[in-house]
């Protein structure tokens, strides 16, 4: 087997001061490790990928158990080097690895390539992925043999600097390719000779070159790719220059975000060309739109796919819906999950949906909640009108056909069914079901008295004028 990525997956993340580990801190809608474990997928099969786990195991394990990668406990987190000795008997049989910081999200898989390519190719026992930032302070510093060269002469960290190195900018990413061979012959000689006691496989440049080994360095085309973040403010600013880099990728394709610098977008959503997205609009999960549709400011749009040539209004929220083409949302609607809204259909302001079908050219255009129901084509749903889905025990389902017509302020108690034409006045409670073009009324009769307010007002100017 040629090669395995082993990805650094047990720190604890102190100085974020955070309950989570530090992987599973989010940036771009996805957690730090999801991000590290989908670039290096493309480059190995999840099979030869593993992921060395220790701080909170157990959940990190949860969070990705799905992706298919093997976990190695590093129960005791101590360092790096000890983090490989952990992972020698699972990938000493594979030529060559891949070492990789879990907490590094934005590192590509087309850089990952190159380092693995260049690292084949030169024959090195061990080849560093390098990077030259605006800022290298804090970083430990790789220092060539020559200028121009490959070949490295030794890491030195930042406070072990002398005063004729702080010149050099170029810096170690943490990101490594080892041939197994002399990385296992030599990886016992590591010592904790340091502040913090642990074994740092970043020694291990060090002792190869005193072995008489090749050490190379790779320089990684933009110093983004390999920032890890050891503060929430640090976080952020991975957060933000992932999701710009999205904005970037939609804006390529064709869409247009009006001031993307205020939108959120995570890396898996998708968007068709010449849809427009108006200022601070976010776009969650895997959330898909189509072409020539328009989100307009303050929507919150999670999970959901929307068809082509949709319209979505102010300030509405819709998660885990299905939007057909055409149709018209909002402003101010709230679509929940497992709602589908016909092709042309119009779900109006202060409207909720959850578990729906909302049939082609149907409209709920006012106040209103539809849940748990199935409602057919050309359906007019008026204004309050409410289905009342729960009898406080179970749910239930009421079911409209096409072409019916169901006045304001009306209650639907589930289960019910209303026939295709029929026709529901306004106030009514129903609570059997209304048969094909039939009208139903149920709500009292209209009293009407006539002369009693005359009557009213003047009893009650009588009693002022006696308290006065």
């Amino acid at each position: 087997m040629q090669l395995a990525i082993v990805i650094m997956a047990a720190g604890k993340g102190t100085r974020l001061k955070s309950k989570r580990p530090k992987v599973l801190h989010e940036i771009g809608g996805e957690a730090l490790l999801r991000h590290v474990i989908r670039a290096a997928s493309h480059i190995v099969p999840p099979n030869d990928i593993y992921v060395v786990i220790g701080h909170q195991a157990a959940h990190v394990k949860d969070a990705v158990y799905d992706t298919g990668v093997h976990f190695i406990h590093q129960d005791e987190q101590l360092g790096t080097g000890h983090a490989i000795q952990m992972a020698e008997a699972a990938v000493r049989g594979y030529e060559n690895i891949l070492v990789l910081s879990g907490d590094v999200p934005l590192l590509k898989s087309s850089t990952i390539a190159q380092l693995r390519d260049f690292h084949i190719l030169e024959r090195a026992a061990m080849t560093i992925l390098t990077a030259v930032p605006e800022n290298p302070t804090g970083y430990g510093r790789v220092l060539r043999k020559a200028p121009g060269v490959h070949e490295v002469s030794a890491i030195v960290e930042q406070k072990a600097l002398t005063s004729e190195q702080t010149h050099v900018g170029e810096i170690n990413s943490g990101i490594y390719a080892f041939r197994t061979e002399p990385l296992f012959a030599h990886l016992g000689q590591l010592k904790t000779e340091n502040a913090h006691r642990e074994l740092y496989l970043t020694d291990m440049a060090g002792l190869l070159v005193q072995a008489g080994e090749r050490v190379l360095a790779i320089e990684a085309g933009n110093p983004v790719e390999v920032l890890g973040a050891n503060t929430i403010a640090e976080m952020m600013d991975l957060d933000r220059e992932l999701r710009m880099e999205t904005a970037r990728r939609l804006m390529a394709q064709g869409v247009t975000i009006l001031r993307p610098e205020t939108t959120v977008i995570d890396a898996a959503v998708e968007v068709g060309p010449d849809t427009v997205i108006e200022p601070f609009v976010q776009l969650l999960g895997v959330t898909k739109i189509g072409e020539d549709c328009r989100i307009r400011s303050y929507s919150v749009v999670e999970n959901t796919n929307i068809a082509n040539h949709v319209i979505v209004r102010q300030g509405c929220i819709l998660s885990g819906a299905h939007i057909d083409s055409g149709a018209l949302i909002g402003p101010y609607a709230h679509i929940r999950p497992e709602s589908r809204i016909g092709e042309g259909a119009h779900v109006g302001n202060f409207v909720e949906t959850k578990k729906i079908t909302l049939g082609k050219g149907s409209k709920a255009n006012h106040l209103t909640y539809l849940g748990d129901a199935v409602i057919g084509e050309g359906t007019n749903i008026g204004a309050g009108t409410i289905t009342c889905n729960y009898d406080g025990v179970n749910k239930h389902l009421t079911t409209i056909g096409d072409g019916v017509f169901v006045g304001s302020d009306t209650t639907l108690v589930a289960p019910i069914s209303v026939g295709n034409g029929a026709y529901i006045a306004a106030g009514s409670s129903i609570t059997e079901d209304v048969p094909e073009d039939a009208l139903a009324l149920a709500r009292s009769r209209q009293t009407t008295k006539p002369g009693w307010a005359t009557s009213k007002s003047a009893a009650a100017k009588k009693k002022l004028s006696l308290n006065s």
